[in-house]
């Protein structure tokens, strides 16, 4: 099994691309979760935070580093939990990143998957997205649809999460 600071190329390393295929696996269950579960259109902003939300969360809990032999369902319990409403699931990923940054600069490797899940983070807390303010008064309006209630921006990730976390519970 490939440790995720290690080529994925099967070749030398003179100068060949790695692949970052802890991260791109972590990404495709991700992706194959939400499309199962249906819950949003995949072009939309609401499915990239969701995938990277739960991409994250896959990524990030593959501690042993033996993603790309995961079986999905032994690990849904796991998933399930870390994306819950009541964990601090922003300070665990800040946590599990500065760990596996620390990781790489010690061993002096490439961390192509480490890059990548980087992007994804950077990108889930500095895009804000439009959503329903589930914290607005019920009844403070009169009876209006889904699309017409009281708005905020929120943090992707703050959107994403709970997205993810629905697709497991829909798998």
């Amino acid at each position: 099994m490939q440790d995720r600071g290690q080529p994925s190329t099967g070749g030398t390393d003179g100068g060949e691309l790695t692949v970052p295929m802890a991260w791109l696996y972590a990404e495709y269950i991700a992706e194959e979760l939400l499309r199962t579960g249906d819950l949003m259109p995949p072009t939309s902003f609401e499915f990239r935070a969701g995938r990277d939300a739960l991409a994250l969360t896959i990524f990030l809990a593959d501690s042993e580093g033996e993603l790309s032999g995961i079986q999905v369902v032994s690990q849904l319990e796991t998933w399930l939990s870390l994306t819950a409403y009541d964990q601090p699931w922003q300070d665990w990923v800040s946590e599990r990143m500065a760990h596996l940054r620390a990781e790489a600069a010690a061993s002096g490797d490439a961390a192509p998957d480490l890059d990548l899940a980087r992007a994804a983070w950077r990108w889930l807390e500095e895009t804000e997205l439009l959503a329903p303010d589930l914290n607005a008064v019920p009844g403070g309006a009169a009876a209006v649809g889904e699309d017409d209630g009281p708005k905020v921006w929120t943090p992707a990730w703050q959107l994403g999460l709970p997205l993810g976390h629905l697709a497991i519970h829909l798998f």
